[in-house]
């Protein structure tokens, strides 16, 4: 590797915005943060608060519908269709 540090926001200014989006995230799954350092968290908490931030900002949202089966007209089968919204 390089050395590059693509863990960079596009817009500097954000960076007050992103942080309380992260304490917002960390409550909801109950992890406490503190501001500066947070080295005394295990992985999984850390990842706990990153895929909440991923989950409010892109949601996946699943969806079921009922059809008739095209063969058969007495026949119910569920169908799972799943997208993905990004906000």
């Amino acid at each position: 590797m390089s050395g590059y540090n693509s863990n960079q926001l596009n817009v500097p200014e954000a960076r007050e915005a992103m942080d309380r989006f992260k304490m917002e995230c960390a409550n909801e799954v109950g992890v406490n943060l503190k501001q500066g350092y947070n080295g005394d968290l295990t992985s999984r908490q850390a990842g706990s608060v990153g895929g909440q931030m991923v989950n409010v900002m892109c949601h996946v949202r699943q969806t079921d519908f009922m059809r008739s089966n095209w063969h058969n007209k007495q026949q119910i089968e569920m169908v799972t269709y799943r997208y993905s919204l990004a906000v």
